[in-house]
């Protein structure tokens, strides 16, 4: 169900979203080169990874930080300037961002100060190649799946009437794509870092006995 429209009339696509979306593309890209100067002596998947990882920890810090101060000081629908403008894009989609929501609020505290912790230890484990590694993996993955799953779930056993689905940006690139990459990335890096630890289990067990 979708929220109730916003700002009838005004086009679709403003300076504001342009901005927006280069904002994202500019993070991805930053993360980017700090993965390919930073690792090089990672393994060519471990390189994506930390691609992921430095995105990762630019989000939390530099987007979801700023809109967590926003959100204490006040709301980031009465707020001005450039990132109140970005967050009140992606309040198009999802008017809770707008408003200071408790549970929004309160899961992107979390996300800031543990996911943006975690993906920068992790990060250091990745490069320096340390036993903690897939600890500290499996443990963001998780954080950030349950951050996902809170951040919608209550709206969804509501009706969802917060959310605007009623265009193609709104539902598939600021709901879908901006938070299934969330969901997706994750999910892959606990199959690696489940991979990884049958691989190690098996390489102490003694010959002849069957991992299961």
């Amino acid at each position: 169900m979708a929220a109730a429209e916003q700002g009838a009339g005004a086009p679709l696509v403003s300076a504001v979203t342009v901005y927006s979306l280069a904002a994202c593309a500019a993070q991805l890209a930053l993360g980017y080169v700090l993965a390919q100067r930073l690792g090089k002596r990672c393994s060519g998947a471990d390189r994506w990874v930390l691609v992921w990882l430095f995105y990762d920890a630019i989000v939390h810090f530099t987007l979801e930080g700023p809109f967590v101060y926003l959100s204490l000081m006040g709301t980031v629908g009465t707020s001005e300037g450039a990132m109140a403008s970005l967050w009140k894009e992606y309040g198009k989609a999802d008017e809770r961002w707008l408003h200071s929501d408790p549970t929004i609020v309160s899961l992107e505290i979390l996300t800031v100060v543990v996911d943006g912790l975690l993906a920068v230890v992790l990060t250091y484990a990745i490069i320096k190649d340390k036993y903690y590694r897939h600890f500290i993996q499996i443990t963001l993955c998780v954080c950030e799946l349950y951050g996902g799953w809170m951040t919608f779930c209550p709206d969804w056993l509501t009706g969802s009437p917060n959310l605007n689905t009623s265009n193609f940006l709104y539902l598939w690139v600021y709901l879908v794509f901006f938070n299934g990459i969330w969901v997706v990335v994750p999910g892959l890096l606990l199959c690696q870092s489940w991979v990884q630890l049958k691989k190690v289990h098996i390489g102490r067990k003694p010959v002849g006995k069957k991992s299961r």
